[in-house]
């Protein structure tokens, strides 16, 4: 009878793990990064409140990193400089300036605060892309 009672209780435990990890699993935010980048959606993976976590961005299928840096402004401690990379350079193939520019909006809206430097070779191709649009328009 014993055994019985123990059974259950083990056996009810283990259901419970289960269906704990499944839950953490589908909720988990690094999943949702890559299912956006597969489907070249675009997804921001930030914790504002946590300034040594890095901000990971994914649009057209590119993974960008951020890194955010600490500094003062308007009296105030707050993130003050983001500076991107992108993970692999041969994911921005197709990407246009508004890509870029997307990215930068999203970013002020959570840091408005912040100055964002892009990293090389990166910042390269948004000077040569919005060289090629000041030539197109004249």
């Amino acid at each position: 009878m014993m055994t019985v009672i123990l059974f259950r209780l083990f056996l009810l435990i283990a259901v419970g793990i289960i269906a704990f990890s499944i839950i953490k699993y589908i909720t988990d935010p690094t999943r949702k990064l890559e299912r956006a980048r597969r489907n070249h959606d675009f997804y921001v993976l930030d914790d504002p409140e946590n300034v040594r976590r890095h901000l990971f961005i994914t649009t057209q299928g590119a993974m960008f990193e951020g890194e955010k840096f600490l500094g003062t402004a308007d009296q105030s401690v707050e993130v003050t400089t983001i500076v991107i990379q992108a993970e692999n350079l041969d994911e921005l193939r197709g990407m246009t300036l508004a890509d870029f520019e997307t990215m930068e909006k999203e970013i002020l809206v959570r840091y408005p605060k912040a100055s964002i430097e892009w990293g090389l070779p990166v910042h390269d191709i948004i000077k040569r892309l919005r060289n090629q649009q000041k030539q197109s328009k004249t």
